[in-house]
């Protein structure tokens, strides 16, 4: 099947939906995304941010749709043209959808340990707007102990459902999910049991926001003072590859590895995750490579930077040069000139 996004063309298999297509092209093209997660089964169409216009149904049957669909869970068909990031109203629909996600969401970045790897960070920063229309209270939920490694934090939750999803494919025992209806909803464990099992820590790396932290590396650092690095081990219960971010000869935090879409590559075990801090129990691959707009590139080993140069008029720096050397007071010594004006000076004191 031939799917048209934006001007662009692509041959996609039967059953891709149109996000996926938009992936496989690669670029602006490419919808953002806060609730789907392709590694989980029946994740997206809960967010709405992936918004897209479709001007063409197909060959057979070419009207266009009349409203926005969610690329997420909406399937190409031949023939069919899409407008993304070049369609009026699909910018102004993003728009909102970040203004709707951010209703409720607190101004936490200045001390949230996701500040520098969040998705919605990254959606505001495009779609946002510089003010708030929004007069009411925000809603806001009581603290709630959900076990000795993860930190919730559901004032920043935007209910993207991930985290219930992970528990339900990876674990046979979730104890947490989502609780109460309407604007009371809410993430939350069975008469607050902790949620403890082995796979618990992906919650964490599938969290859009900064709702799941890890608590052993709450408020350590920003990430982008850390260097991530692949790394591997031997272990029994996971695939044992991994991203360590190191400080120095630290590790900080370990995490999965992820693709450019945020997404993990293989789900890794709460032993990898928490238990193995040391460098001696790891073996070191090589540095991460991010996205090229990402703040963690931001000084880092694994981007070529460009000398800036300044080029200015020779005169308005004249005498510059001389300045620095006698402020340096090693490479111009002081001649009798200026030792007789600093004598002068110091008998008129």
């Amino acid at each position: 099947m031939k799917v048209t996004i934006d001007g662009q063309s692509i041959e996609v298999e039967p059953g891709t939906t149109i996000l996926q297509a938009a992936r496989m092209i690669g670029g602006e093209v490419v919808p953002p995304a806060m609730c789907y997660y392709s590694k989980l089964k029946g994740s997206g169409g809960k967010c709405r941010c992936c918004l897209v216009e479709v001007a063409k149904g197909s060959e057979a049957d070419p009207r266009p749709m009349p409203k926005l669909m969610a690329s997420c869970v909406t399937g190409c068909m031949d023939g069919m043209e899409v407008n993304s990031k070049s369609s009026p109203r699909v910018t102004e629909a993003r728009k909102s959808v970040t203004e709707f996600l951010l209703i409720n969401h607190p101004l936490d970045c200045p001390v949230c340990d996701q500040a520098g790897e969040c998705d919605l960070q990254n959606l505001s920063f495009e779609h946002g707007k510089s003010e708030s229309r929004f007069i009411e209270e925000k809603r806001t939920f009581e603290p709630e102990n959900i076990g000795l490694n993860i930190q919730l934090h559901m004032n920043r939750c935007i209910l993207c459902y991930r985290c219930v999803m992970v528990a339900d494919q990876l674990t046979d025992d979730r104890v947490h999910g989502v609780m109460d209806r309407g604007d009371h909803s809410n993430i939350s464990t069975c008469i607050s049991k902790a949620v403890d099992n082995e796979f618990s820590g992906n919650m964490i790396d599938v969290c859009p926001v900064g709702a799941l932290t890890d608590k052993t590396f709450r408020f350590k650092s920003r990430v982008w003072f850390s260097k991530p690095y692949n790394a591997h081990r031997n272990c029994p219960t996971c695939s044992g590859k991994t991203t360590v971010w190191m400080f120095g000869d630290e590790i900080q935090r370990v995490t999965g590895r992820k693709d450019e879409y945020h997404e993990v590559d293989e789900f890794i075990c709460n032993g990898c995750r928490f238990d193995h801090k040391d460098i001696a129990d790891w073996t070191i691959e090589g540095p991460r490579a991010f996205e090229k707009d990402s703040v963690i590139n931001q000084n880092k080993y694994n981007r070529k930077l460009q000398k800036v140069e300044i080029a200015t008029e020779d005169h308005i720096l004249l005498g510059r040069e001389e300045d620095r050397k006698k402020i340096s007071m090693v490479e111009i010594p002081l001649t009798e000139e200026d030792i007789i004006n600093q004598k002068s000076l110091g008998n008129n004191g």
